[in-house]
């Protein structure tokens, strides 16, 4: 499995189907403009900066909904949650998936505000890679992001949403990040999932 970041929330996960998550146009949020292709879409809220679906290349099915369902033999499961501390009073909900892709499950937080409760974290389950905004003001921020990825416990925790050069979007870079976790490493964009996972999470900041 091969994961391309293109930035902000958006992912290109390779493997016999190909995963896109929370596509952006670049453009609008200050950043070049990815070009992914993709068999399926998957979209957490409908914001500018992650809904750009049409900028998508191949002929994808879009997922942006909460419930079970499987596209293009891939298993989804969405699970509301909000985008902010105040059930969404704010910033509306947001779609936390999980997704199974060959023998591994992972699992794309999108703009979660809030720190998942025992209800969600249930739902969630047993995870191998789970994709996690940092930058805060919007989604959880650094602080709370480690407390999420404790939560959760994945074998494989992947840093997302924080600033970047020319980001236009007013949120925590990744050094905040960095700074509350122990065991992370840097590495090659894209990044190429190894085939023996941790038994103990590992967080893998991956280049931009």
């Amino acid at each position: 499995m091969e994961i391309k970041w293109w930035g902000h929330a958006c992912f290109e996960i390779k493997n016999k189907t190909t995963v896109v998550t929370d596509p952006h146009d670049g453009s609008s949020i200050g950043i070049p403009e990815p070009k992914p292709k993709a068999d399926l879409i998957l979209i957490s809220h409908d914001h500018y900066d992650h809904n750009a679906a049409s900028t998508v290349q191949g002929n994808p099915v879009t997922i942006s909904s909460i419930g079970n369902s499987t596209a293009r033999g891939v298993k989804i499961n969405g699970i509301k949650t909000y985008h902010d501390k105040s059930e969404g009073s704010q910033r509306g909900t947001n779609t936390i998936y999980k997704f199974q892709l060959n023998s591994h499950t992972l699992c794309h937080l999108g703009d979660i505000g809030h720190i998942p409760n025992k209800k969600t974290i249930q739902k969630i389950g047993d995870i191998d890679i789970l994709f996690v905004p940092t930058g805060g003001n919007f989604t959880i921020n650094a602080e709370e992001a480690a407390q999420t990825i404790n939560l959760i416990k994945p074998k494989i925790a992947i840093p997302m949403h924080y600033k970047l050069p020319g980001l236009t979007v007013p949120i925590d870079g990744v050094d905040e990040f960095k700074q509350e976790i122990k065991n992370y490493s840097e590495v090659n964009n894209p990044y190429k999932l190894p085939k023996q996972l941790p038994k103990q999470t590992e967080t893998k900041i991956i280049q931009y």
